[in-house]
C-alpha cells in the first residue's frame, strides 16, 4: 500500500475498515485479490515478483498491512516488505506477540510501516525511525511516511472515512470515491521526501496516474466482531484504466 485510513472500533457493525491504495510499477506481476492457492486461509492480492502482500486478511479476521516509506537516502536492500504481511497472515501469533518478535529483526527491512490487528489489538510498527505502538480506537492514517503523518492525501482519505463511519451506513460509493480522489493540494502543503518538488506534485493524489507507474489497485477491507466481513479490490492499469474488480467474503 502507499496510502490508507483505517476506522478501528469506530462502527457499529464493524471492528475494522480499512481503505487504500497500492502504488506500484505496473509491469511487476501480480495477482488479484482471492484466497492464496499455497495458504488458502490468506485472502488478499499477491507480488508474484516477491511472493508476498500489501494487504490482506488471516483466520479469525486478523488484518495486515503494510507501506513503504519514502527516503531516497535510505537504503532499500533486505528481505521482501511484502513478506510482513504474509508471514503474520500465515501463523497464528496475536498481533503484539508478533510485533515484539518482529521489532527485533525490523532493521534489516528496508524502510516501511506495518499495521498488524487481530480481535484484540491494532498494532503498529515502523523501522524508519523505529516506532512500535498499539494504537487505540478511532481513525488512524498512513502513507508513505509517519503514522497518522498530516500529508494532504493522507488527511483527506481519513476525513472522508470518518464522514462513513460517522453516518454508520454501509454503501461503500463514498470510500470509492475518496480512494479515486485526484485533488493535487497547493505546494506549501507538500510534503519535503527528498524526491523534488515536481515528483512531489504528482505523487500528492490519493489516485496517481501514470504509464509506468500510478495506482494499481484500491482496496476496501470491512470487519466485524466475529472476525467476518468482506474485502473489496479495484484493479488498473496504465492512466488508471479500470482493469477488472473482486470480493470475497469470510
Amino acid at each position: 500500500m502507499c496510502l490508507l485510513a483505517l476506522g478501528w472500533l469506530h462502527h457499529p457493525r464493524w471492528r475494522l475498515v480499512m481503505a487504500g491504495n497500492r502504488d506500484e510499477f505496473h509491469a511487476r506481476p501480480t495477482a488479484a485479490l482471492a484466497p492464496w492457492q499455497d495458504e488458502t486461509s490468506v485472502i488478499g492480492g499477491r507480488d508474484l515478483r516477491s511472493g508476498g502482500g500489501w494487504a490482506g486478511v488471516g483466520a479469525g479476521g486478523r488484518m495486515a498491512v503494510v507501506t513503504n516509506v519514502r527516503d531516497p537516502q535510505a537504503s532499500q536492500t533486505g528481505p521482501s516488505r511484502g513478506a510482513l504481511v504474509a508471514d503474520y497472515l500465515r501463523g497464528r501469533d496475536p498481533a503484539g506477540t508478533h510485533m515484539q518478535r518482529l521489532a527485533t529483526v525490523a532493521s534489516a527491512y528496508a524502510p516501511f510501516n506495518l499495521l498488524l490487528a487481530d480481535g484484540n489489538s491494532l498494532e503498529y510498527l515502523g523501522n524508519h525511525p523505529a516506532e512500535r505502538q498499539t494504537l487505540g480506537p478511532g481513525v488512524h492514517g498512513m502513507s508513505n511516511g509517519a503514522i497518522d503523518a498530516p500529508w494532504p492525501k493522507t488527511r483527506r482519505l481519513m476525513d472522508a472515512l470518518s464522514v462513513w463511519l460517522a453516518d454508520g451506513c454501509n454503501a461503500l460509493d463514498p470510500l470509492w470515491q475518496a480512494l479515486a480522489d485526484e485533488h493535487r493540494p497547493a505546494d506549501s502543503d507538500l510534503p519535503d521526501t527528498g524526491i523534488g518538488l515536481e515528483r512531489e506534485r504528482w505523487l500528492s493524489p490519493a489516485f496517481i496516474r501514470g504509464d509506468d507507474y500510478g495506482t494499481r489497485a484500491s482496496t476496501v477491507l470491512l470487519i466485524d466482531a466475529n472476525g467476518h466481513g468482506a474485502i473489496h479490490e479495484r484493479r488498473f492499469g496504465p492512466q488508471g484504466a479500470a482493469l477488472g474488480q473482486s470480493q470475497v467474503d469470510f
